[in-house]
């Protein structure tokens, strides 16, 4: 991907939270198209034309994807990155279900440290904060304050909103949204997939989120919660056994005295009256894929049994329509109804909607309170596969109020467009991601009132014979769109964040509302609100007010604020660029924008950040990017300096790559793609040119870890990085270009052949480094050379390794770090583990949710150790607490 110097692109990556198992997509089965969002004022024009480049999907060995060489596809890069989170937790093979649990139940049986977390991200978080409006940040884009992304939401009459985020649990609001209070701590799994309000007014979470993206971990069942208004979900509170373990849940839907799930495993049902017993599996197309089955361990199962939705007629319960599909298209999928007692796909009667499978992918329903109309959003595989601008196949009604139809268009990517989007440019309209986001609703007192998701809101009053785009993408390109730094939106109003999952319409003080759930967080405005000239609402109001920290953050840089005291701390977000927290403040804001991936903070001065967005697209300011809302591209002027090494013109590097500086010179950086980068000018470099490639890994190699002291790199690769044929290696070598060469580590050895997640270098002795290994041991992956671990240390420079894993459960770790007394905290996808100087053992550090710590630092002073959190946001804790 070449990532132009000034200017970004808004990127969607996917939810991660700890549950139960997680299975990577193949090549095989891989997405044509990934989600990607144009970031930034001068950056829709810059993707449409990327996107003219290349037509369908990424290259892949599928013969059932029409793919062209990629070159420069944006949305394809989004897919493959997805794909790399997962290739680092399952590769070299297939992860058995249940792997989480057990992880999770062994986490919580270690010994605790004293000490205990401190949130410093529970607080407003500002994307148009007015003193960050360089021109890579996305201030004064319209979304205001933001969170993690919200996968579900659901609401009542009584102002109680319940908002289920990806990956960092379920919250309740008492007011309508605000003063947000976590309710799933207890659970085992943090991703949410459904959140549903059944007629007796319990409130039911189906865990494991379905936007089948391949970083998403999967579930742990469905739970239910009799008075949700009050207490929290626990695990006594799961229904029915273990059956929906290891699943995710993309709905979950009410009818004849049934819950139905659709999931990752088909479609399942259960009483709602009698909780106990076991889920009854309905319909799964391929059961010989599911687990337990004679294909279970093909690398293509977790994609032969995707629901995506269930249709129940409201005036025959027993007529239950499914929607069944991979997103990228198979031979199974389509509609299906059953027939003399067999589900059978329907390929008949259905009027617009496809019967054909490449018509068929991702699909939502929504039916009207009163059960006159049904309507549904499809996502075509053909059109994911074969249309550069969009794979939305249409949004359609059934006016009879059956689903089975007939159903009839009533908007496609053209007709949305047209109505005051923003996404008019070819190469990205409306539906470019159809197969991650998606919502629909049906006003409860109008049946021909409609609210649905894509990238933004659209609304139609009249059944869909006029649309308007309520909650249009960014205020960037609009007429209304001024950088005058004293305005928080410019002349526009705010608009909800891009990427939308989740929709409840609920009542506060008598008056109804719709909150909708999206990349950003939670919004509201009245069901029956006011828009501008061009069909804008005017009303929409963000419900992140810092109390629903649900943040999914890559990295945490931490330095000292010379302007204000303390230190300032900053860190890389999914879909949310970079946040910064100085030391006065009482709300975040946000100085660069896209996604956020490693960060670099000198530590003598927080506000001398580097900043990597994906692919080592790498941005330095030594003023926070602080600036005067000019948006000037004079570089006299410049807040912010693009100084990505080569590799990211080339897209040799990993979605998310490593950035790291050397312990002993912070001035020395080294960045790793297919090649070792190193520069020595360290903030002050102003241009990509100043790297120096010090050691090439070869065509198809890529490093996924890399760590310096005194001169002295390590480097981690992999190449394949997926299950087809995964390898990994270490290379050792000098800054200057000297010395280097690659370990012997055979498949078999001490080493496991998985990913090589971090590094950890003794800052008194350089020859003393430690090595954390993702995945999962021997025992849960089917994979050659798996072996066992997840802690490694040489001390003879990496020559030889030695397990010191001994107490510590079978858990991805994700980085590690030597701390300044000699202990060792290592970040794991269930939490923080710390071994103490002089000890063997380990111990679990506080008590944080079943989220993903992906990294660790520490202050200044080295007394604070601090996580970044994928789901929950920044957490500090004093080193000298844990003992």
């Amino acid at each position: 991907m070449s990532v132009p110097t000034r200017g970004r692109r808004w990127i969607t990556v996917c939810a991660l939270t700890a549950s139960a198992a997680l299975v990577a997509i193949p090549p095989s089965a891989a997405s044509g198209r990934g989600g990607a969002d144009p970031f930034g004022v001068r950056t829709l024009h810059q993707l449409a034309k990327e996107r003219e480049q290349s037509v369908g999907s990424r290259a892949s060995s599928s013969p059932r994807l029409k793919a062209d060489d990629d070159d420069g596809n944006e949305a394809d890069e989004i897919a493959e990155g997805a794909d790399q989170y997962a290739e680092a937790r399952t590769s070299p093979g297939v992860i058995a279900p249940g792997a989480y649990g057990a992880a999770w139940r062994d986490l919580r049986k270690l010994p605790a440290t004293k000490g205990a977390w401190r949130n410093l991200t529970d607080l407003p978080y500002n994307s148009d904060d007015a003193r960050y409006r360089d021109i890579d940040s996305n201030s004064s884009g319209g979304a205001g304050q933001v969170t993690g992304r919200m996968a579900a939401l659901a609401a009542d009459d009584d102002g109680y909103v319940y908002a289920g985020s990806a990956g960092g649990g379920v919250w309740r609001s008492r007011h309508g949204g605000g003063h947000w209070q976590p309710i799933s701590d207890a659970l085992p799994a943090q991703s949410t997939g459904a959140l549903a309000l059944d007629g007796a007014g319990r409130l039911w979470l189906g865990t494991g989120e379905a936007t089948t993206n391949a970083d998403a971990y999967l579930g742990s069942g469905v739970y239910v919660l009799a008075h949700p208004h009050h207490g929290g979900f626990s695990a006594r509170l799961r229904v029915g056994g273990d059956e929906l373990d290891s699943t995710t849940i993309h709905e979950l839907r009410f009818g004849g005295g049934k819950v139905w799930a659709a999931t990752s495993e088909g479609v399942w049902s259960h009483s709602t009256k009698k909780l106990s017993g076991s889920w009854k599996l309905e319909f799964a197309p391929n059961p010989e894929f599911l687990p337990g089955g004679s294909q279970a361990d093909d690398p293509d199962a977790p994609y032969k049994n995707i629901a995506n939705d269930i249709a129940i007629d409201p005036k025959d319960p027993s007529k239950v329509v499914l929607a069944i599909g991979w997103r990228s298209g198979d031979d199974y999928n389509g509609f299906y109804a059953k027939s003399h007692g067999t589900w059978t796909r329907i390929t008949t009667g259905l009027g617009d909607l496809p019967a054909d499978p490449d018509g068929v992918g991702n699909v939502t329903f929504a039916r009207s309170a009163d059960g006159s109309r049904y309507y549904a959003i499809d996502q075509s595989p053909e059109q994911l596969n074969t249309n550069p601008d969009s794979g939305l196949e249409g949004i359609f009604v059934s006016k009879s109020g059956s689903p089975t139809g007939p159903w009839t268009k009533i908007a496609d990517y053209k007709g949305l467009a047209a109505d005051n989007s923003a996404l008019t440019s070819p190469g990205y309209m409306p539906g470019v991601q159809a197969w991650y986001n998606q919502f629909l609703t049906v006003d409860p007192s109008d049946p021909q009132h409609v609210y649905a998701g894509l990238e933004e809101v659209y609304e139609t009053k009249d059944g869909g014979g006029t649309w308007s785009t309520v909650g249009p993408y960014w205020n960037f390109g609009f007429s209304c769109w001024s950088i005058d730094p004293a305005k928080q939106t410019g002349d526009c109003h705010q608009t909800p964040h891009s990427d939308q999952h989740g929709v409840a319409i609920g009542r506060v003080h008598g008056k109804s509302v719709v909150y909708v759930g999206n990349d950003g967080g939670v919004y509201r405005r009245p069901v029956n609100g006011s828009q501008d000239a061009s069909g804008h609402a005017t009303d929409w109001t963000s419900l992140n007010d810092g109390t629903i920290d649900t943040l999914q953050y890559y990295s945490v840089g931490i330095g000292r604020d010379l302007d204000h005291g303390g230190v300032s701390v900053t860190g890389g977000l999914q879909d949310n660029g970079q946040s910064i927290l100085r030391g006065n403040d009482k709300v975040m804001g946000s100085d660069f924008g896209g996604d956020g991936g490693d960060t670099l903070t000198d530590p003598a001065n927080g506000c001398d950040i580097a900043q990597e967005y994906v692919y080592l697209a790498i941005q330095v300011t030594d003023n926070c990017a602080v600036n005067d809302g000019s948006w000037t591209t004079d570089a006299s002027k410049a807040t912010s300096y693009g100084v990505a090494p080569p590799d990211n013109a080339t897209s040799e590097a990993r979605f998310i790559a490593p950035l790291a500086t050397d312990l002993k010179n912070g001035s020395t950086w080294i960045a790793g793609g297919r090649h070792v980068w190193v520069q020595t000018h360290g903030y002050a470099i102003r241009s990509g040119s100043e790297w120096t490639s010090v050691h090439d890994f070869g065509a198809g190699r890529v490093a996924t870890a890399v760590a310096a002291s005194g001169g002295k790199i390590y480097a981690a690769w992999c190449g394949p990085c997926n299950n087809q044929g995964f390898a990994r290696g270490i290379a050792v070598g000098n800054a200057d270009g000297t010395g280097w060469h690659d370990i012997a580590l055979p498949a078999n050895g001490t080493v496991p052949n998985r990913y090589l997640s971090g590094f950890a270098v003794d800052p008194k002795n350089a020859d003393h480094v430690l090595l954390a290994v993702n995945g999962f041991s021997r025992h849960w992956t089917e994979g050659p050379g798996a072996g066992v671990g997840h802690v490694f240390e040489s001390r003879d420079g990496g020559t030889t390794w030695k397990d010191i894993s001994a107490n510590l459960p079978d858990v991805p770790a994700d980085s590690a770090l030597v701390t300044s007394d000699g202990g060792l905290a290592v970040a794991t996808d269930l939490g923080v583990v710390y071994r103490a100087p002089g000890r063997t053992k380990w111990q679990r550090v506080g008590s944080l949710p079943a989220v993903a710590v992906l990294q660790l630092k520490t202050g200044p002073d080295g007394g604070t150790l601090y996580a970044a959190t994928h789901g929950r946001g920044i957490y500090a804790v004093k080193l000298r607490s844990l003992r």
